[in-house]
């Protein structure tokens, strides 16, 4: 930076410029000396920084009286526990006259784990034709292992999030002879009808929920870094493993196992929001064919209008799938008017959209500081957002319209305050920018203000990707996918994954479990 010669000569004006541009230089260099030093101190072998704990900006706003019963809170078991076997016992030596008095009741829970094998003795008869009649399998087997040890597997596997390996030995161990193969076979093989339940379970939501949260994290698939997304509210989850993180990525999963691409009105307005040029819409608006069944299909339709020979910004041919994307989703009834909550990932901007205030008010919390004055405004600002979000909490559960305005007044006296220090005012007007999605609550009360659920649920995918390499073939991939939404579904509706993999597997005397995605569109429905 190249200072003027005479700065008496400069006005107020210029002065004001010159300083900001050098607090913004300074705040820079002491970013750069920080990082320096603890590239220094890790190279010493010293100690960094502390790590910044998590803000805890949801559970410290929270209504004491909840917390206080949510700790206190107890449940009895005993009257759930179905009795299998009663014993008496009784007393040896009894005195004289002594009276019966009835029985001192005393459960005592236990769990039994043995192998169990069945030899099918199949007859066998010969004609006098000379042909041979063998007696037919039993309905119920399905090959050499029963529907009670895959039950096992499965919930061992993905609830239980044990290992291939641990797996192996605690079969052994328990008399199964079982190799790995055999084992990775009844993970991946014949379940195509729990993942075609995990992908009814996502239409369902999408069909019937006022609104759903989305998040990501990295996976591995082939060797290869890949993300999983996410998808989920109160009463669902379902999770997505593909090899990028786009928008496009995010809208061809919205679709719910839909392959085709619409133009149609909510096509075409999704274009011009994204500023796609108007020549090009109004061609893929004339032309007589709207509805197309798969990716090559679209991709021949856009060759012959020659939009990929455009080479304008932002890119035609991206637009106009995302466009094509979005009308296919409202096409099928997927998110009718539902909001979507995200921590302002570029990716989950799509359609009616909520901010994360957790994620908002994390930046606040670990903006670097330098300065006592500068301490002093981000701790300042953070108790203002931290009683501004405990005033929304309170307006979610009894909305009003003085409220809401009072609510707006308030954001923009917060968020449009200058402190002094250049990061934290440039940070309240990236926030300000995002007004309509960090106040979305005052329109839609029901929307949750964090995406805590979502993080909660792929957290068993980060474990997963923690303790076990990626998977190598498609149908592993898809059936991790697939059980995990299942289980995290299972879960939100009260329902045990171990009689639900019972009943679907026909294991004998295992309790009904009704379709999860009836269950939860009623649920959705009635929320």
């Amino acid at each position: 930076m190249v200072l003027p010669a005479d700065i008496d000569a400069l006005s107020n004006a210029e002065l004001k410029a010159l300083v900001l541009a050098l607090v913004t230089r300074v705040t820079e260099l002491e970013r750069t000396v920080a990082a320096q030093r603890d590239e220094i101190a890790r190279l010493k072998g010293l100690p960094g920084r502390p790590p910044i704990k998590p803000s805890g900006l949801d559970q410290a706003t929270a209504p004491k009286e909840a917390r206080r019963s949510g700790r206190l809170r107890r449940r009895t078991k005993r009257a759930e526990l179905r009795v299998h076997e009663e014993r008496v016992i009784t007393v040896e030596a009894l005195p004289k006259d002594a009276r019966f008095k009835g029985y001192a009741s005393f459960l005592v829970q236990d769990l039994v784990l043995q192998a169990k094998v069945v030899r099918l003795r199949r007859e066998r008869w010969l004609t006098p034709d000379r042909q041979t009649l063998t007696a037919p399998m039993p309905a119920e087997v399905t090959g050499h292992f029963g529907a009670g040890l895959r039950r096992f597997v499965l919930a061992q596997y993905h609830q239980g999030q044990v290992t291939i390996p641990r797996l192996l030995e605690q079969l052994a161990s328990l008399g199964v002879m079982i190799s790995k193969r055999q084992l990775v076979r009844l993970l991946i093989s014949g379940q195509d009808g729990f993942c075609a339940e995990a992908q009814a379970v996502l239409r369902a939501g999408l069909e019937s929920a006022a609104w759903i949260s989305v998040d990501d994290t990295g996976a591995r698939h082939r060797a290869h870094n890949a993300v999983c997304t996410q998808i989920g509210n109160d009463h669902f989850a379902w999770f997505g493993t593909t090899a990028s993180k786009s928008r496009l990525n995010f809208l061809e999963l919205l679709r719910a196992g839909h392959r085709d691409y619409v133009i149609n009105p909510a096509a075409l307005d999704y274009m011009r929001q994204r500023a796609l040029s108007g020549p090009v819409i109004a061609q893929l608006q004339a032309h007589p064919e709207q509805h197309f069944a798969d990716a090559a299909t679209w991709q021949a339709h856009l060759e012959r209008l020659d939009i990929p020979a455009l080479t304008v910004t932002p890119d035609p041919v991206r637009i106009a799938t995302e466009g094509a994307l979005w009308g296919a989703i409202q096409a099928h009834g997927l998110l009718p008017d539902t909001v979507i909550v995200s921590d302002d990932a570029g990716q989950f901007l799509v359609g009616r959209h909520a901010l994360c205030w957790v994620h908002a008010e994390r930046l606040v919390h670990k903006l670097d500081t330098f300065t006592d004055e500068q301490r002093f405004a981000q701790q300042h600002l953070r108790r203002l957002i931290w009683w501004f979000y405990r005033d929304l909490k309170a307006y979610a559960r009894e909305p009003s319209r003085r409220r809401r305005s009072e609510l707006k007044a308030r954001f923009e006296r917060i968020f449009t305050r200058r402190t002094g220090f250049v990061m934290l005012d440039r940070l309240l007007q990236r926030l300000h920018a995002n007004k309509a999605e960090l106040l979305m609550v005052l329109e839609r009360p029901a929307i949750p203000l964090h995406t805590n659920g979502s993080e909660t649920d792929i957290r068993a995918q980060v474990i997963r990707r923690k303790i076990s390499g990626g998977t190598r073939a498609e149908a592993g991939r898809d059936c991790r996918d697939a059980f995990l939404g299942l289980l995290k579904t299972c879960r939100k509706l009260g329902i045990s994954f171990w009689h639900y993999l019972g009943e679907r597997l026909g294991v004998p005397d295992a309790p009904a479990v009704p379709s999860l995605p009836d269950l939860v569109r009623a649920r959705c429905i009635a929320a």
